[in-house]
């Protein structure tokens, strides 16, 4: 099977009219550009793409320049950074495209592994950006868990049948729906739906995904929490399935200037089932921070 096709797969892509494909070293990525202002960086989770911020985008797009790329291994990008599919690698490339476009973002927010990119690339830019994790994947396994599920994804990465058995079960009508609810604890919109079905349909999305797991040191990003100057405002929700509002909450206390705000309700993927909320959130942390950036030292 080819990977994801623009014409194809991509032929009612949420909106499409946003979007462009942009070179970098290695890299020819899919990126959605829309919006006039301070310029918001969005960076979607493993699994995901840009349909992830479908709602979010065109909201913020009222006030701001929002940024939305499809991130390597994934969706409609095609190549592969200098450092593979590890966290490095995937945060340099997403700097890289900031490059690209010509833009600094103002603030950056990140869902779930997006949220980590988002951390590491102002780690390497020693920059001051303030930061939002939607339900942030941002802490180790706890215990045995941390030695045996990376291992496990690196196992399972390196069979090149895995990827194509994952992305075959998808295309059982319905079973994508099924895994979201129970993998994730939300409840999310057809249109949403249809994108993850093409995508986890697809054995090259599905590996993609699978190497990044696979390729990443949360041990790592851990350690980098306290040395965060940058003000982070971290977003989770009761019903999220997939990482636990504890972990949240240990990474909150790791970072000197954050706070968490818990959604009563929803589940991981809180930003599509409520995009609204998302938005308002990330318009009233942009506000504040750009005053706070404006007050005398």
């Amino acid at each position: 099977m080819r990977a994801p096709s623009w014409d194809v797969e991509g032929h009612n892509w949420p909106n499409r009219e946003a979007s462009r494909f942009v070179e970098t070293p290695g890299l020819r990525w899919h990126v959605q550009v829309t919006g006039e202002g301070p310029t918001i960086l969005l960076l979607h989770g493993t699994g995901a793409a840009t349909h992830s911020w479908r709602d979010v985008l065109p909201l913020l797009a009222q006030d701001f320049t929002v940024i939305a790329p499809d991130l390597p291994g994934h969706g409609f990008t095609r190549g592969r950074p200098r450092q593979g599919l590890t966290l490095p690698g995937m945060a340099s490339a997403v700097l890289d495209l900031l490059d690209a476009l010509d833009h600094k973002p103002s603030l950056m927010v990140g869902h779930s592994a997006g949220a980590a990119i988002a951390i590491e690339a102002v780690h390497l830019q020693g920059a001051a950006t303030p930061l939002i994790g939607f339900n942030p994947a941002l802490m180790p396994f706890p215990g045995l868990a941390a030695k045996l599920f990376p291992s496990l994804a690196k196992m399972l990465f390196v069979n090149p049948f895995v990827p194509r058995m994952l992305a075959g079960i998808a295309r059982i009508p319905g079973e994508t729906g099924r895994f979201l609810r129970r993998a994730t604890g939300s409840a999310i919109d057809a249109m949403g739906i249809a994108a993850y079905e093409a995508l986890m349909g697809n054995h090259h999305h599905c590996g993609g995904a699978m190497e990044m797991m696979a390729s990443w040191d949360l041990e790592a990003l851990s350690r980098l929490l306290p040395q965060l100057r940058n003000r982070v405002l971290l977003v989770h929700s009761s019903g999220d399935t997939a990482v636990p509002l504890s972990s949240a909450e240990q990474a909150a206390r790791l970072i000197p200037d954050c706070r968490v705000e818990v959604l009563p309700g929803l589940g991981h993927l809180a930003h599509e089932e409520c995009p609204a909320k998302a938005a308002e959130l990330i318009r009233t942390f942009a506000a504040a921070s750009a005053q706070k950036e404006g007050e005398p030292a």
